[in-house]
């Protein structure tokens, strides 16, 4: 069981359980080991490569090859990535070249000649009913035969895989990082949450499991287990018999629910009971998801259950048979009075939802006493109010100082994304910096005060992540809105995907924009040559698995942008294929290699969103000439079919303004309210010598034992309570 868990803890923590076996002379086979990951990007630290050599050489083995699976899936070389043009980047042709060569080549086959020739007659060639268009020409092996061999390069990703605890408590640990963690998690974080929770759900437990999506998958497990549900709202009923029948526990899309059994029925009624029962006002939280609670109902038969009347009275509310005012219907009716400071007096007793209020509180007041009562209220309940939504407001107030009229960006929990003018009237420079004030103090109350804070410079301008969903789960992957340092001389973009049951082709663009946003050139599969690079062909169904590449000379490009996108032409959403992702690589020109070479992935991320367009990151271009990531993980509706760059290019443009001109709350102002009594910026070599917090991109060799270590994949740690 735990052997099965053992790459959830890789993937998150880069550290392998510490292999247990016989001892023996594994000195060979764990430096062959090394190697193996060395290949893929990855190393032993020192520390476990020692470790290895001392056990058996079967015991290195069995160690290697779980790692080695998990590794190379996390950098996507557990598929083969083949390539239209065999010799991608070289000899990539003309496109009305290449389009009149696959022309001529079906007037060549007998069996397409005749429709080609009616195509011609029309003056319009569907280039999909031509043979040699859009399918692999070449096996993998032989596009093998035209690469050399990759040179390897000082620039090369290196990932150091260190030594973990025993299976058993690194399991566990990993169980209490992830549900007790403050901000909602990732789909795929939920879904590891899950696997663990089937084996944690008996042991320690985190003293607070805040995020009520994880509570419900931790809920089933609980179910399951025979222990009782943790329940203190009636949504958190809603949100199990949602996971009960593996539906939606975030309740953004409708759960079909599931027949249930008796004793779980009992267990969800008695659930509802008890909450309603306890505090009857909570009966006012059904009307948001009233539809869910109707369909619930008929699941839950709950006329049979007169035992358990506060129960039937939650349907009751749903059905509209009984009444139950919200708290939110008493603040809207003070607000249609125009009674702002009552609102706000009402709001203090639901102190998360007043700071979630405050900007709409100000621009509806009618003047400064009524200003100065909003801000006074805050001021009285800051401290109860969880770090995650003190962090948003400050991020909202640093936005709010922008001239009315600029581009303001929606994104949903989803990732799906739109843009509208920002026509609200403007909070006042006293009041927005008033509470800029009050939120800084607070969160600096807030924050551990280490002894020596040990920073990575390259992690001060990451994006705080106030949710788990403003990034994908993968490998270099960071929050949305951070930015990153891009070295190196080409640029290689990668998407792949697999068909679960239709034909399905994706095509990945590049848009080039100028310092204006406008649109300099762009590649993709109708046009595959220019000054900055090259694309890889167009690949137009994925029954075994298909790739497409982009490669970009970075110092050829022309403008101040490189927008990579990913448009779904035909076929299974990203939501619906059995698999996709995206990624980029970083090279130096010289290196050769093949088109996919797993140690030169930089980046790479699982998609998975709603929209027909995938915007993952953006590169931008400095005032001093260097390249730097900003990362998006956005997605566009588009249009059914036939999604193409040139056609979304306004809209894409309009998107990266917003979010480029946003500013964000990063680690550097986060660690700038720390008040430790050394802080130290790290060099890349000197460790030093005593406990420190290490705040960076990867955990450096060497570090005292009882540091504190915060990386990507626990950066969430740094939000405070």
């Amino acid at each position: 069981m735990v052997h099965r868990l053992e790459p959830l803890v890789v993937r998150h923590t880069r550290r392998i359980p510490r292999p247990c076996g016989p001892a023996g002379d594994g000195a060979v086979a764990a430096r062959q080991f090394d190697a193996a990951l060395l290949s893929v990007g990855f190393k032993l630290s020192a520390e476990l490569l020692e470790r290895l050599s001392a056990l058996s050489e079967g015991t290195v083995v069995d160690t290697a090859v779980r790692t080695l699976g998990t590794v190379r899936e996390m950098v996507g070389d557990h598929v083969r990535h083949n390539v239209y043009f065999v010799d991608f980047p070289a000899n990539v042709p003309d496109t009305y070249d290449f389009w009149m060569r696959c022309v001529a080549e079906a007037l060549a086959d007998d069996g397409a000649r005749a429709s080609v020739l009616e195509q011609l007659s029309d003056g319009v060639v569907d280039l999909l009913t031509l043979p040699s268009y859009g399918r692999y020409q070449h096996s993998y092996t032989e596009m093998l035969g035209h690469h050399e061999e990759l040179i390897a390069a000082a620039g090369d990703r290196m990932t150091v895989l260190h030594l973990g605890g025993d299976a058993d408590d690194e399991v566990t640990a990993l169980y209490l990082a992830l549900a007790g963690s403050g901000t909602p998690l990732g789909e795929d974080a939920l879904r590891d949450l899950e696997a663990l929770a089937g084996k944690c759900v008996d042991g320690p437990q985190p003293e607070e499991i805040p995020v009520r999506e994880s509570r419900a998958v931790i809920n089933r497990a609980r179910l399951r287990a025979g222990s009782p549900p943790l329940l203190d709202t009636v949504t958190d009923v809603l949100r199990l018999a949602c996971a009960l029948s593996d539906g939606d526990v975030t309740l953004v899309t409708a759960t079909r629910f599931r027949g249930l059994s008796r004793p779980v029925r009992r267990a969800l009624l008695a659930g509802l009971d008890s909450v309603v029962a306890a505090a009857p006002a909570k009966l006012a939280d059904v009307h948001p998801y009233r539809e869910d609670f109707k369909r619930l109902g008929e699941r839950l038969h709950p006329h049979e259950y007169p035992q358990w009347p506060h129960a039937a009275d939650v349907f009751a509310v749903a059905r509209g048979e009984k009444e139950a005012r919200s708290f939110d219907s008493r603040v809207e009716e003070l607000l249609g009075m125009h009674d702002v400071t009552g609102a706000a007096r009402l709001l203090k007793s639901a102190p998360g939802k007043l700071f979630r209020s405050l900007d709409r509180l100000l621009r509806m007041a009618l003047d400064q006493d009524e200003r100065t009562a909003v801000a006074a209220a805050a001021e009285e309940v800051v401290a109860e109010v969880s770090g995650r939504v003190l962090l948003s407001v400050r991020e909202h107030l640093a936005n709010r100082a922008r001239e009315t009229g600029e581009p303001r960006v929606f994104v949903n929990r989803l990732g799906r994304a739109w843009v509208t003018e920002d026509e609200r009237p403007p909070v006042l420079p006293p009041e927005r910096e008033r509470l800029v004030a009050v939120l800084d103090a607070e969160l600096r109350r807030r924050l551990p005060a280490p002894d020596h804070l040990l920073i990575d410079p390259d992690v001060l301008d990451v994006a705080l992540p106030l949710s788990g969903r403003a990034a994908p789960a993968g490998l270099g992957v960071l929050p949305r809105g951070s930015v990153s340092a891009v070295e190196g001389e080409l640029l290689r973009f990668f998407v792949y995907w697999k068909q679960a049951a239709h034909r399905t082709d994706y095509d990945l663009s590049a848009l080039m924009l100028d310092p204006g946003y406008a649109t300099v050139c762009w590649l993709a599969y109708t046009n595959l040559a220019d000054l900055e690079g090259e694309h890889s062909g167009d690949i137009t169904e994925a029954p075994d698995g298909a790739s497409e590449f982009i490669d970009l000379r970075l110092g050829a490009v022309r403008g101040a942008f490189v927008v990579p996108q990913v448009n779904i032409f035909a076929g299974e959403g990203f939501e619906e294929v059995e698999e996709s992702f995206f990624g980029f690589m970083l090279r130096d020109a010289g290196q050769r290699g093949r088109p996919f070479e797993p140690r030169t992935v930089r980046m790479k991320s699982g998609l998975r969103g709603p929209g027909r367009v995938a915007l993952p990151l953006a590169f931008l271009r400095g005032l001093d000439g260097r390249w730097r990531a900003k990362w998006l993980h956005l997605y566009l509706k588009g249009t059914p079919s036939a999604n193409r760059v040139e056609a979304n290019q306004v809209s894409v443009a309009t998107l990266l303004r917003g979010i480029v001109e946003r500013e964000q709350l990063t680690v550097r102002y986060l660690t700038g309210l720390m008040d430790a009594s050394t802080t130290t910026l790290w060099d890349g070599r000197t460790v030093p010598e005593g406990p420190v917090t290490y705040i960076g991109l990867e955990r450096p060799e060497g570090l005292h034992p009882e540091s504190r270590i915060v990386v990507p994949g626990n950066l969430r740690d740094l939000i405070p309570a």
